[in-house]
């Protein structure tokens, strides 16, 4: 696959929309293609992490463990970006995220994710723009889960 077509692929995906051609060329450049195999895990509850998945082409589970064993939160599939908590702050993996086919994705180091945002301050505003709105979205759900239980 060539830059331009890792960087077409990076427009998809809501974090980064709102950034040039060009830096999304330079980030697709500074990024290594990878794959998982179905049941191979990308990235793994507690541990500690420098890299980000950018899913090109495949599906997984995001699961949280629980008393009662791993517990499906959430699927994610092409455009998806998944371990990005870990490029922004140094705490554990928050899920494990399980490939439930085979998976291509462009991983991307906290090293050069930094880079990038401390060479182009709009992008880092466009990140931190799809962040605040990422948050939003996951406050109103606990909000709505939280008022859910209340009833119950």
């Amino acid at each position: 696959m060539s830059i331009d077509t890792d960087a077409a692929a990076l427009r998809k995906i809501p974090l980064f929309r709102g950034i040039e051609d060009q830096k999304l060329r330079l980030l697709a450049f500074m990024s290594e293609r990878v794959r998982f195999d179905e049941g191979e895990n990308l990235v793994e509850e507690g541990d500690f992490g420098d890299v980000a998945y950018i899913i090109l082409s495949g599906r997984a589970d995001v699961l949280v463990g629980s008393p009662s064993g791993e517990q499906l939160v959430a699927t994610v599939s092409e455009n998806d970006f998944v371990g990005e908590i870990a490029l922004l702050i140094d705490v554990p993996r928050t899920a494990t995220v399980r490939a439930t086919s085979d998976v291509v994705a462009l991983a991307v180091t906290k090293e050069h994710f930094f880079k990038l945002l401390s060479n182009f301050p709009d992008m880092a505003l466009e990140v931190m723009r799809a962040l605040a709105h990422r948050l939003e979205r996951t406050t109103r759900e606990f909000g709505r889960l939280r008022a859910a239980v209340a009833n119950t």
